[in-house]
């Protein structure tokens, strides 16, 4: 015998929450097979359960749209902030720069490497020193200027790393308010839902099994084969 199977996702709610409501506004009380009560409760919380679903989704959206941003932009100032070090490196080699520079990047005076820059986190703190290091050395008169990317370079690809990383970062706690408003709010629909269910199948109680269900599902009421049902038919 089919079973009803109430929905387990927001949009298998959101269609049996409308589907209820679309009798409800086709029929007249005498008709409906739920009560006003439940209608006007359903009135009520459709709109606020799919506004928050369509901010949650939007936000999402925007959550892996910005990330995608931040992981291109991560590669590219990674990759400038590592050229700068090593050609610093180099000037340092060739007796253009004295070692001692090092401490104004925040580098040990004989760290000839490249430090890691494997994260986010490790990016914004090396970036941000190589870009005050330089202009501390450009103040205090340190000796040749760095080409080839100069730190103007630099700059302007960590700011836009900085900007997409913090961006990315609201975005997160965005989504996740958004996501707990949601899980919120799936605790009233799951409950109008059944609800609505128990008194619709009530209302056609006393039909015939078939008959009934077919009725219930006019309303929005799925019901499903168990397997070895399936394979029988």
């Amino acid at each position: 015998m089919p079973y009803r199977r109430l929905p387990n996702t927001d949009q298998a709610r959101l269609r049996a929450l409308k589907a209820a409501l679309q009798r409800g506004m086709q029929l007249s009380p005498f008709d409906l097979a739920f009560s006003q009560k439940q209608f006007l409760e359903l009135q009520s919380f459709l709109p606020q359960y799919e506004q928050a679903i369509s901010q949650y989704n939007f936000s999402k959206e925007r959550q892996a749209k910005y990330g995608k941003l931040l992981g291109d932009q991560f590669k590219v100032t990674r990759l400038y902030v590592s050229h700068f070090i090593q050609v610093l490196n180099f000037c340092i080699i060739r007796g253009e720069i004295k070692p001692e520079v090092r401490k104004l990047y925040g580098f040990d005076i004989d760290d000839k490497s490249v430090p890691e820059l494997g994260t986010e986190q490790q990016l914004l703190q090396v970036g941000k020193n190589v870009v005050d290091g330089e202009e501390r050395r450009g103040m205090m008169g340190g000796g040749t200027r760095i080409y080839n990317p100069s730190i103007a370079m630099v700059k302007i690809k960590y700011e836009k790393f900085v900007e997409y990383f913090n961006n990315h970062k609201n975005l997160l706690v965005t989504t996740q308010k958004m996501h707990e408003k949601v899980t919120d709010l799936r605790a009233g629909a799951d409950r109008i839902v059944l609800n609505i269910w128990n008194e619709i199948e009530a209302y056609h109680d006393n039909l015939d099994g078939e008959e009934k269900r077919q009725k219930c599902a006019n309303y929005g009421i799925i019901y499903l084969l168990r397997k070895h049902e399936k394979e029988t038919q």
